[in-house]
């Protein structure tokens, strides 16, 4: 099926986009990005106060820990779980990232503070 877009009506039918979309600061924290040495990939991070980069920092903590217990509560209820033996291990792996997780939020509010 092809899709009315682009100048003139052209049709675009699948392949490479006609404009790439590039990763922004602000949609890699809204989806789980937290840590600096990553954020600082981004020009703009250079540009932010001390503060305004720990907010960022923890936007992106708070997302992706949003991120990990969705993903915990999807796993845990699957129905009859306990037949899976594979998602008790990914259940695990889940809970391993949430305590890193937390150390890191220790981690960057001593750092940042």
């Amino acid at each position: 099926m092809a899709f009315e877009g682009g100048e003139k009506g052209e049709q675009v039918k699948g392949g490479s986009p006609k404009s790439k979309q590039f990763m922004t600061l602000q949609k890699a924290v809204d989806m789980g990005e937290y840590d600096p040495e990553y954020l600082a990939t981004f020009p703009e991070w250079f540009t932010l106060s001390r503060h305004v980069q720990f907010q960022f920092i923890k936007q992106g903590l708070d997302n992706r820990r949003r991120q990990l217990w969705l993903q915990w509560a999807e796993i845990n209820n699957t129905p009859n779980f306990h037949l899976k033996p594979h998602l008790a291990i990914a259940l695990t792996n889940v809970e391993k990232q949430i305590k890193k997780l937390d150390s890191d939020w220790e981690k960057f509010f001593v750092k940042y503070s």
